[in-house]
């Protein structure tokens, strides 16, 4: 473990860094779990370190006269008393004869009394060996102590500047005693600081060359960063010295780097440091800000500066243009600063009243789309509540509290319990034996590593030593364990392995801490939820907490992806380095040598070589032997047990203590992260309040259909229904004529040779499939079996493009048809007297029985199939298995059991129903691209006219390819001719839902080629050919059917590809005022060099490389279709919560109680049509031409002058009138 010790300087703080000694030491050193914390502990001096010797044998000496005491008063033998005195006696030799070793003292006493051998003989052995271990323990604690000091001047803290009058100003100044250094040299300093620049430019001056440093910023300065969480501040101002010396990595650095190592300093009341910094500061030409004065002013605190001194650096903060209030509002410090900085102005001020933390004005949304939402006093609002008291949400709080300080959840496996036989016994003895092993093995081959890297560190390099400091050593031992036991049996890649560890450590970092605090407030937040509370007002979640005066959580800033490989990489050689296993495990004779658990290979997946981290099969081999039943997961990776924290700000939301990101993207991208802060709050309240209803929906585990679930998973599986088979079913490596080792011999012909290899991969390949969706399942169902009588929430976050997704990966209602089967709502709603219908028309639709049937038909056909429901209800595994057969075989089973117990109820209007029902839009792309184009005939073809029965605009284009077939094959066409009958709706289904969301003609050939191979009647020869024709067919009947979304497609198609040419990446506005753009950039290699492996990744996610013409104009069209549906549900979201529904939704299906549906209905109808009533294409028109036509530098540009002429041709709307949707039984049903 490594701290930062304080010691004499000139100044009287002088710094060192240091690794310390081994994890015994920590409980010692006062080192609690979690990140990295600042240690007490003081250097020595030899005569201090003396003392300390003294005192530990002095130590030793009282225990043992206590323990002679307690003897005596017992009525031991004299002669056991007499040998106590002896070993107290060699306690006391001096140390230069070392202590006497316990066989010695014990033999001039053997044969004095047969007492000898007593239990109190034999303890004080035990407390005497006890004693000499903890001795040994402090003398080497000390000894690293005088190291350390010797390390200390390899830490540079004096700058080297590049500006010779500033140098000799600092010569001066450090070898003159001016009596009131403020005085004299910070108000000069200050004084002849350069003009102030603009915010933009001050705050990251080096942003004005080229834009590739941008990522070597981010690097230095998260390293900074992490050198302040783990209190390694001398480090960071070393680092800083180091490159502010050099002319070309001076340019790296930006005022906040200076002012973070200043603030660091400030704190700390370190005069002499502060004022190397601000030297720093003035040679790199940059004017002091706010958060610099802020830091100079609280070291004049901390030193206790007279009231002159602080009035100066205040009126020249002044003359600078910078406000006092400022301080207060606009730099982010702790309580405790703010009361110091008070402390100071006041001392130049005493009238000086601070700003009170700034009311927020009644500042609305002022879309049209979302007045009714924030109008004030509408007696039409009927906000939904938990059915919770408020007793026990505040339980349910501690216990997520308690979760998420732990960082990690153990769940019991829900894999098949074997017998405890002698063999699965001795496994798991084995087992925990090496696991204590392998732990001694990490804390030293980490500490190790730590030291290496801190070597690295002082010669001013950006290591990853404070990376490596930010989680304590258990919790990083912990997390390589864990990686160790999930391991694959095939391995798995390093790149990927590296990426999952260092993201971890990210995640991890930093856990904020004002744990009383917060659980004051979100008592008080819980009265707006709970069933048995008041509030004075109704609001929404988001309104209710801001209220509170919750101050912000404070910014996470992102790491290069670079740091998180490196740092992951680093973390897997210290795994592959130190666990090992006796080679008697592989090979019972073979000698007890230690041999490597995991191995290192490479490997060819699809056409590229990989490295690949693989346990040795003697250690997999042992794991299924000893078949343990726990599974570790992040507390960020399951279900939440108390509501979420409201959004309130683009990085504040979801979890109580772990930092979330409203718009998921990949590590180390800033540029979402940038535009969303940049937007005008307010303009954000639709998503945040959106994304905060989601997450409010409590749920629970459907137990019956988890039962039913988990019988099939512990037995062989049951693919067909979804629940995958073990891996014992997994295909073997061929045998006889085709086995591998045919290869070798001379007699095998080359194409054989090709064939085995192809069937070798084939097997493999489905054995790889098999383990993946074995393990996905396997977490599922112990998640789901960990919850079962638990009530739950899901909070969630966006993509880029605004869509929706739970932030728990591994169990959630937007996976499979089995995965939404296992949940249902906490809270129940009586059917009423429509339920009982909707959950009926549910069940058809789920069966996929009666698509092109009204709704009554729907209701009439479940009335015929009721012994079948209740029959599978009643008998699922042994009945006549009706439910099997349905399209959604689990989600059908689990509304089977919701009808029987409905109709069996005493008054099914009374029964409180939990089932969520769903509405499914028809074709929700196509939807849009009528909508947006008023195109009549696409309207017709996806339900946006009324008619009396639904329209299937995939049987339509199956019916469309259909003619031309006909008329191509009466010409002689001979794949036309081949593929009479077998065009269906099915075939071309992927591909029409697709085309929508931008897939090509190559994506949708190998869609209908997939399908054409699961006929078994089709002639496989004419696969390949008959998909091409397939294909073309589909995008013609498209093209004729839809011509008003063809021309839209086309438009955004061409706009984005004429954006990209002028340099920049596609951006826009949802109509919910979220900002958009896409992260489509050219591919830039970095390389990870050294250890097992160099690895090599591409980055592609920056605005700082040039963008990606082709994704940007293929990824334009569907990406902006998504930004609209995501809109559309997050409107119906925030309306029915408006009315007291409960609502979740998996993109354009919609999910609420079967009491509800005819409400939720109505709601998503109006809010497609106010949503359609804005001019989206022409606001998007506009939008566009600001953003990249309006620079009169640019507008010269060929490629600018084309873009302005088409955006200004927007395509043309038709005569549909949107009006009409309110009347379409079918646009969502």
């Amino acid at each position: 473990m490594s701290a930062v010790r304080w010691g004499r300087g000139a100044a009287g703080f002088g710094r060192a860094l240091w690794p310390a000694g081994p994890p015994g030491l920590l409980a010692e050193e006062g080192a609690l779990g979690g990140v990295w914390g600042r240690k007490r502990s003081s250097t020595a001096s030899p005569c201090e370190q003396d003392r300390r010797k003294d005192w530990g044998h002095a130590e030793l000496l009282e225990v043992l006269k206590a323990r002679v005491r307690q003897l005596q008063a017992e009525g031991v033998a004299e002669v056991t008393v007499k040998r106590v005195a002896k070993r107290v006696a060699i306690a006391r030799a001096p140390e230069a004869g070392g202590t006497q070793p316990p066989r010695q003292a014990q033999a001039g006493a053997a044969g004095a009394a047969p007492m000898l051998s007593s239990r109190w003989a034999q303890k004080l052995d035990n407390d005497q060996r006890l004693m000499e271990k903890r001795k040994r323990r402090l003398e080497g604690k000390l000894q690293k102590h005088v190291e350390k000091v010797a390390w200390q001047k390899h830490l540079r803290l004096e700058p080297r500047l590049l500006s010779r009058k500033l140098a000799s100003q600092l010569q001066h100044w450090e070898q003159g005693t001016p009596q009131n250094p403020w005085e004299e040299q910070l108000a000069q300093l200050l004084q002849e600081a350069p003009q102030r620049l603009s915010g933009e430019a001050a705050a990251a001056p080096a942003d004005r060359g080229p834009k590739p440093r941008l990522e070597s910023q981010q690097r230095l300065l998260s390293f900074l960063e992490c050198c302040l969480l783990t209190g390694h501040l001398p480090l960071a101002h070393h680092v800083l010295v180091t490159h502010h010396s050099k002319s070309q990595q001076q340019r790296l650095l930006t005022l906040s780097m200076y002012n973070m190592v200043m603030l660091g300093w400030a704190r700390q009341g370190s005069f002499k440091e502060l004022m190397y910094v601000f030297f720093m500061l003035k040679d790199a030409g940059l004017a002091p800000d706010l958060r610099s004065y802020a830091a100079a002013l609280q070291c004049m605190g901390r030193l206790d500066q007279d009231a002159g001194t602080i009035r100066r650096c205040l009126k020249q903060m002044t003359q600078d243009g910078l406000q006092l209030q400022g301080l207060f509002t606009a730099v982010p410090l702790s309580a405790e600063e703010r009361a110091e900085l008070l402390r100071v102005v006041r001392k130049a001020k005493p009238a000086f009243t601070p700003p009170r933390p700034p009311v927020p004005p009644p500042q609305l949304n002022t879309s049209p789309l979302l007045r009714e939402i924030y109008a004030k006093q509408d007696p039409a609002v009927s906000y939904p509540r938990l059915h919770l008291s408020l007793k026990e949400l505040q339980g349910l709080f501690r216990q997520q509290l308690r979760m998420e300080m732990a960082t990690t959840v153990t769940v019991e496996s829900v894999e098949k319990v074997p017998l405890l036989t002698k063999e699965v016994l001795h496994a798991r003895k084995t087992l925990a034996g090496l696991r204590a092993r392998w732990r001694t093995a990490l804390y030293r081959e980490l500490q190790e590593t730590k030291e290496s890297e801190a070597h690295a560190a002082r010669e001013g390099r950006l290591s990853l030593f404070p990376y490596l400091c930010l989680l304590s050593e258990k919790d990083v031992v912990g997390m390589l364990l864990q990686t160790l036991q999930a391991l694959p049996a095939q391995g798995e890649s390093l790149l990927f392995l590296a990426h999952e560890l260092g993201l971890r450590v990210f995640k991890r970092k930093q856990l904020r801490n004002e744990v009383q605090e917060l659980e004051q407030r979100y008592s008080k937040y819980l009265h707006l939820l709970a069933s048995d509370t008041q509030v004075a007002e109704p609001c929404l979640p988001r309104q209710h907490w801001e209220a509170l005066g919750v101050p912000e959580a404070p910014h996470e800033q992102p790491w290069p992806m670079s740091v998180v490989v490196q740092l992951g990489k680093q973390l897997a050689e210290v795994l592959v380095r130190a666990v090992q296993m006796p080679s008697s495990l592989a090979a019972p004779r073979s000698p007890g040598t230690l041999i490597p658990v995991l191995y290192h290979v490479y490997s060819f997946r699809s056409f590229r070589q990989i490295g690949i981290l693989k346990p040795h099969p003697a250690f997999t081999q042992l794991l299924e032997t000893a078949a343990e039943r726990t599974l570790t997961f992040e507390s960020t990776d399951v279900p939440m047990l108390c509501p979420p924290l409201p959004w309130t700000s683009p990085h504040s939301g979801a979890f109580l203590l772990s930092p979330t990101k409203m718009m998921r993207s990949v590590e180390g991208s800033q540029q979402h992260q940038l535009l969303l802060e940049r937007c005008p709050p307010t303009e954000l309240h639709g998503a945040l309040d959106a994304l905060t209803q989601l997450g409010n929906c409590a749920w629970r585990v459907n137990g019956r259909v988890l039962d039913l679930v988990l019988e099939l998973f512990t037995d062989k599986g049951c693919p067909r229904l979804g629940v995958p088979a073990p891996p014992s079913e997994a295909p073997r490596p061929p045998e006889g004529r085709q086995a591998p080792k045919r290869c070798l011999l001379p007699e095998v012909s080359p194409a054989e040779k090709a064939e085995m290899r192809r069937e070798l991969a084939r097997r493999l390949k489905v054995a790889r499939e098999m383990q993946s969706l074995r393990a996905d399942a396997l977490y599922r169902l112990s998640l789901a079996q960990h919850l079962r009588h638990r009530v739950f929430w899901l909070p969630h976050n966006m993509d880029f493009r605004g869509r929706t997704y739970p932030c728990s990966p591994h169990f959630n209602h937007l996976g499979s048809d089995l995965a939404r089967a296992l949940l249902e709502f906490a809270q129940g709603r009586p059917l009423g007297p429509h339920g009982l219908d909707w959950l009926k028309i549910h069940l058809v639709n789920l069966t996929g029985l009666k698509k092109r049937e009204s709704l009554q038909a729907r209701r009439d056909y479940a009335d015929e199939l009721m012994e079948d429901i209740l029959d599978s209800a009643d008998r699922p595994m042994t009945g006549r298995k009706w439910w099997m057969e349905a399209d959604e075989p689990w989600q059908a089973l689990a509304c089977c059991m919701e009808v029987a117990r409905a109709v069996r109820a005493p008054d099914p209007t009374a029964y409180v129903s939990h089932f969520p029902v769903h509405q499914d839009g028809s074709c929700n792309g196509l939807q849009h691209y009528a909508a947006l184009g008023r195109d009549s005939v696409g309207a017709a073809s996806v339900n946006l006219l009324p008619s009396d029965l639904p329209q299937d605009v995939y049987s339509e284009v199956a019916a469309q390819v259909e003619v031309f077939r006909r008329q191509d094959a009466e010409q002689g066409v001979r794949v036309a001719q081949v593929l009479e009958g077998f065009i269906s709706r099915k075939v071309v289904k992927q591909t029409v839902m697709t085309v929508v969301y931008g897939v090509t003609r190559y994506g949708g050939r190998l869609q209908i080629e997939k399908r054409l191979r699961e006929i078994n009647d089709f002639p496989q020869d004419f696969v390949w050919e008959a998909s091409h024709y397939l294909v073309r067919q589909v995008f013609n009947s498209l093209q004729e059917m839809f011509s008003g979304t063809r021309s839209i497609q086309r438009w955004l198609t061409e706009s984005a590809r004429l954006i990209s040419h002028t340099g920049s990446a596609v951006e826009w506005v949802t109509p919910l005022g979220i900002p958009i753009i896409q992260p489509y950039h050219r591919d830039s290699k970095v390389m990870i060099k050294g250890g097992l492996q160099s690895l090599t990744f591409s980055s592609s996610v920056d605005t700082s490389q040039k963008p990606n013409t082709l994704k940007q104009k293929n990824g334009f069209p569907p990406n902006f279709i998504h930004s609209l549906d995501s809109s559309h549900m997050m409107l119906t979201a925030l309306h029915c919560y408006r009315k007291g529904l409960t609502f979740v939704s998996v993109h354009d299906c919609f999910w609420t109680h079967a009491a509800d549906v005819a409400v939720m209905n109505q709601v998503c109808r109006e809010q497609f049509i106010r949503l359609h009533s804005q001019p989206i294409l022409h606001n998007l028109s506009r939008f566009l031409i600001k953003r990249f036509c309006s620079d009169p530098r640019a507008s010269k540009s060929i490629w600018v002058s084309r873009l302005m002429d088409t955006l200004l041709s927007v395509p043309k709307a038709g005569t549909f009138n949107l009006e009409q949707v309110k009347h379409s039984t079918y646009f969502f049903s």
